[in-house]
């Protein structure tokens, strides 16, 4: 009797890259002739951030821009100026192999930044963004999944995996006015804009996806108050919507849309009154979307013959399963100043996380966050000057999963929400935040799958003797697979013989071994 042999191809994504760039940032600015003298620089920061990418054969080369902004104060007033700047790097990775089909992570970040007045009318920054590059790609790993004749005796398993992903980017534009109202002052300069997305809203449509979201901005901008220099906080909410096709997708696939910021620019313009009390906002959202269908195969891990000898050849294989995403919402608190510290007049407040990292619990069952918070305002000292202080506070936070996380692959995304503030009356400056904590936790199955079998049938297996049944007594937990392997008979035959109802022995005892041929 011939050896028929079924194999079945299982998908596993493989890490082609992971690893870290970076890049200087320098900037030698004049000002123009319309900006005044420097008396007091206030601040700067750097924005780093992935305007698009592409992977050609074994290079994957990608641009990061960088917005340098430098707020300072000109000699006899307060009123605070913003020079905004923008440096634009192509980077290319070598990634040592061809990829088909990449599924790519770029996440850009500031390492630091120093900046001074060379004079009065020039300006010297220099710093450096990293980039965080990870890089996966499928292979096909060919696996038996049955064999039948030649007495063969199979054990197989089933396994979950990830039979067809797609992944692709989508870019949203979105384009809207906003006019102040009649209260709030007009705009001489935008000092800081944040932009904070919500999670999408996903609808399969014939085949096709859409997504709803919103955009929330926070904007502060330099204005005048009673005659000095000030700052004013506005806030308000785009939504937007996209339809995306995706091709060969249907409602077996689980999807997943990850908005992004590409770029928040509020431009000030003036009003019917001539001046600027309508600030236009245009926003980049790249939508990364992933679409996972999973199907279950039954892998062979063990086989023998129970008549000829049997060689099988075995390999690793993990297969890819469709990511599991957690959020969690935490209430985060730090003292910011007391007594003569705390500025005069506070006129706005703000959050940012940085340097996320993510680690196992010790239970192996929780994930531990961790990471700094920089709180950030924009205020009034006791002299009349505008500050800008930030304050880094480290902070780390458990999430409880309830399930093994050995081997799963997992990344956080955190973001802060508004901040509130309280003087007690003991005069201690403190703030509040609340903090959403995202977690994604791709898990993968590892099994030693049969790749190779052989059957020598030139030979038969030789017994130690004639006899059609044999007496073993097995012990508490014992595989019954193994049992009926020892003697070259099927586990089957064992189980029946015995009146067991599962694969492993719940007691220790004397069993019924049948020989069959």
């Amino acid at each position: 009797m011939d050896l028929k042999i079924n194999r079945e191809i299982v998908p596993a994504a493989q890490l082609i890259f992971d690893g870290v760039q970076e890049q200087t940032v320098e900037l030698d600015y004049i000002l123009p002739d319309y900006y005044p003298d420097i008396f007091r620089l206030i601040r700067c920061q750097t924005i780093p951030v992935i305007t698009g990418y592409s992977v050609n054969g074994d290079k994957l080369s990608y641009e990061l821009r960088c917005d340098i902004n430098i707020l300072y104060c000109g000699e006899g007033d307060s009123v605070l100026r913003c020079v905004t700047q923008r440096q634009s790097f192509s980077r290319t990775v070598d990634l040592g192999t061809v990829c088909d089909s990449p599924e790519i992570s770029l996440k850009p970040k500031t390492d630091y930044v120093n900046f001074r007045a060379v004079n009065k009318r020039r300006l010297d920054v220099r710093g450096a963004v990293s980039v965080q590059i990870r890089v996966s790609s499928e292979k096909q790993q060919e696996v038996i999944s049955d064999a039948f004749g030649m007495n063969i005796q199979m054990k197989k398993v089933p396994v979950r995996y990830a039979s067809n992903k797609i992944c692709l980017d989508k870019v949203v534009r979105i384009s809207e006015e906003t006019e102040l109202s009649s209260v709030q002052p007009s705009v001489m300069g935008v000092i800081n804009c944040i932009c904070k997305l919500s999670d999408c809203e996903k609808k399969m449509i014939s085949g096709k996806l859409l997504v709803k979201g919103e955009a929330a901005v926070d904007v502060l901008y330099a204005c005048e108050k009673e005659g000095r220099g000030a700052a004013e906080p506005m806030r308000f909410s785009l939504p937007y919507s996209q339809i995306i096709d995706i091709d060969d997708i249907d409602e077996t696939f689980d999807c997943d849309v990850t908005p992004v910021v590409i770029s928040c620019d509020i431009t000030p313009s003036a009003g019917k009154n001539g001046d600027n009390t309508i600030l236009k906002c245009e926003i980049e959202i790249r939508l990364v979307c992933r679409a996972v269908k999973t199907s279950t195969v039954m892998l062979a891990t063990d086989a023998y013959s129970t008549v000829y000898p049997c060689e099988t050849a075995v390999s690793i294989i993990k297969t890819e399963q469709q990511p599991i995403v957690y959020t969690e919402s935490r209430n985060l608190s730090a003292k910011l100043g007391e007594g003569e510290s705390i500025p005069e007049t506070i006129y706005a407040m703000w959050c940012t996380p940085k340097n996320i990292n993510t680690r196992l619990g010790s239970d192996r069952k929780s994930v531990v966050v961790s990471g700094m918070l920089t709180w950030s305002m924009a205020a009034m000292d006791n002299s009349g000057m505008i500050i800008m202080p930030d304050r880094d506070e480290a902070f780390e936070e458990t999430l409880e999963i309830n399930e093994d996380l050995s081997g799963c692959s997992i990344s956080a995304d955190v973001c802060a929400g508004e901040v509130s503030y309280n003087i007690s009356s003991e005069g201690v400056l403190t703030a509040k935040t609340g903090i959403d904590i995202r977690l994604s936790i791709s898990g993968c199955s590892t099994i030693t799958a049969i790749t190779e079998l052989n059957i020598d049938d030139s030979v038969k297996k030789e017994r130690d003797g004639d006899y059609s049944i044999k007496l073993y007594y097995g012990a508490e937990n014992e595989e019954i697979w193994d049992i009926a392997k020892r003697y070259s008979t099927s586990a089957a035959a064992v189980m029946e013989e015995n009146e067991l109802d599962g694969e492993r022995l719940k007691n220790g005892g004397m069993l019924l071994i049948p020989i069959i041929n």
